[in-house]
């Protein structure tokens, strides 16, 4: 088995691991409402990235069901975080298993600066950094908004946290900046370019996870639990990301999302105006969450019925294998 069951998860977390307890890495990584939505961002935004988003797709055996794929790459991403190093080094190998296939070329054109036939490779070091780097903005975006804003010197411990947790996966240590201003200034920049790109299918993929196609409905009050989530990932991201996949977003749902993100925010910083049976909810792993968020996906699958509306699983199936 690859990584423990939830019995184990927190047991897994207190033996050693590549990081230590008080880094910055499991202080943020531990915390539910990072755990729980940066995953989605990283994905949403970095769908913008055509070598990343059509080398994952062409490659993964979760292409209909996004949410599955989210879970397998957030338990993997956790065993390094959070677990132990014998856990981390099994997620570390299966991975390194799998990217060893990933490589090939855009099948289209994707935005001028990527041309059909355009190669990319799990191994090339870019798009580990790239890969890094959307999901380190992601875990600091989300950790600011809603735990608390980090310190100057802790900003630069994540972000040197993150660096040695790509070196982990494989990434050279060059193929990142320095020190997290150069890192800032680079990544802002390329949030900024016109390098940006959404394929149609990067498009709808990245709506499906924001929200915006909700896949099937909740009852109460996980109804309530999703839309939140939902919320506060569609709101933390860029207004530029947001008009790329025509997000609604107006005063309304800003109105609502900042009164969300300050309530979660203050569950944080006022632990005592918790509910007692809640407080143990804001810490641990989210592994175990991650099973509920893809299982109505398999049944679906299993079904043969789309999990993202609008989707023929066949005419899907024919389009890319054509």
């Amino acid at each position: 088995m690859l990584l423990p069951d939830a019995l184990d998860e927190e047991a897994a977390m207190s033996a050693p691991g590549y990081f230590a307890d008080n880094s910055m890495a499991r202080r943020v990584m531990s915390k539910r409402a990072v755990g729980l939505t940066y995953g989605q961002r990283a994905l949403v935004i970095g769908a913008v990235h055509p070598l990343l988003y059509v080398g994952t797709a062409e490659n993964t055996e979760h292409r209909m069901t996004p949410y599955t794929r989210l879970a397998l790459t957030g338990k993997l991403f956790e065993a390094v975080f959070l677990g132990s190093k014998d856990e981390a080094d099994r997620a570390l190998a299966f991975t390194r298993k799998k990217h060893a296939k990933v490589r090939g070329a855009l099948p289209e054109d994707a935005g001028s600066h990527h041309p059909a036939g355009t190669g990319y490779s799990a191994a090339d070091p870019h798009l580990m950094f790239m890969t890094m780097a959307f999901t380190f903005d992601s875990a600091e975006v989300m950790y600011d908004l809603l735990v608390r804003p980090l310190t100057d010197g802790e900003r630069e411990a994540l972000y040197q946290d993150y660096v040695r947790w790509a070196e982990l996966f494989g990434m050279p240590r060059e193929a990142a900046p320095g020190s997290y201003p150069m890192f800032r200034r680079y990544f802002d920049a390329y949030l900024r370019s016109d390098e940006l790109f959404l394929t149609d299918e990067a498009r709808l993929v990245g709506s499906y996870l924001a929200g915006q196609r909700v896949p099937y409905p909740q009852r109460m009050p996980l109804q309530q639990v999703t839309s939140a989530f939902f919320l506060l990932v569609q709101g933390s991201l860029p207004a530029r990301i947001r008009d790329m996949y025509g997000m609604r977003w107006g005063i309304a749902e800003q109105v609502a999302y900042g009164a969300l993100a300050t309530a979660v925010r203050t569950a944080h910083i006022a632990p005592p105006l918790v509910p007692p049976v809640l407080r143990g909810t804001l810490a641990g792993p989210s592994a175990p969450v991650y099973q509920l968020v893809s299982r109505r996906e398999h049944e679906l699958a299993r079904a043969g019925r789309p999990s993202m509306p609008g989707v023929d699983p066949r005419n899907w199936a024919a389009r890319n294998s054509a």
